[in-house]
This record gives C-alpha cells, structure tokens and sequence, in this order.
C-alpha cells in the first residue's frame, strides 16, 4: 500500500471520528438540556405537593392497618409465618403485629 493510499484510509476515518464527535455532541447537550428541564420541574415541586403525598401515604397505611385488623378478627393470620391461614385461638405472632 502506498503512502498517499495510507493517507487516504486515514483522512477517511478522521472523517468519520468527526462525525461520530458531533453526534455524541449533539445527543450530549440534548441530555445536558433534558437534566436542566428535569431540576427545574424538581424544584417546583412546593411544600403542598409534599403534604399531599405525606397525607395520602398516612391514608394508605391506615386503611391496610384497617384490613389486617379485619382479617385477624375473621381468624385469619396476619403474621408472616402463616398469613392467610385460618387461625384457632390467639396467635402471638400476629398480636405483636396489630400493637406496632
């Protein structure tokens, strides 16, 4: 192969590391434009929007609190060890459950 075929072959792939260079240039600041967006929107988010989630998260943890309780007085387990079986008598397991 010759000099100037060698030179050729590498002005080529020069090229076509430029063009790879500006792609990932351009897919860089696009990201760099997305994560400016995203911590915009993030730091919208106010005081209310907190108290919201807390609520609704109280809400829910009552309510499955609510259905173990229910459960448990149907004779069934709530433990882990035999939830969902029928229950005879007192289980210590599941009453340390109910009083957390």
């Amino acid at each position: 192969m010759s000099l100037s075929e060698r030179l050729n072959r590498i002005e080529k792939n020069q090229k076509l590391i430029q063009e790879e260079l500006m792609t990932a240039r351009q897919e860089a600041h696009a990201l760099e434009e997305e994560n400016q967006r995203l911590r915009r929107q993030l730091c919208r988010v106010g005081d209310g929007d907190i108290d919201q989630v807390a609520a609704n998260a109280l809400r829910i943890q009552q309510t499955a609190q609510a259905n173990l309780e229910k459960l448990y007085q149907e004779d069934f387990h709530i433990c882990h060890l035999f939830f969902g079986q029928q229950r005879n008598g007192e289980c210590l397991f599941c009453r340390s459950f109910l009083e957390r």
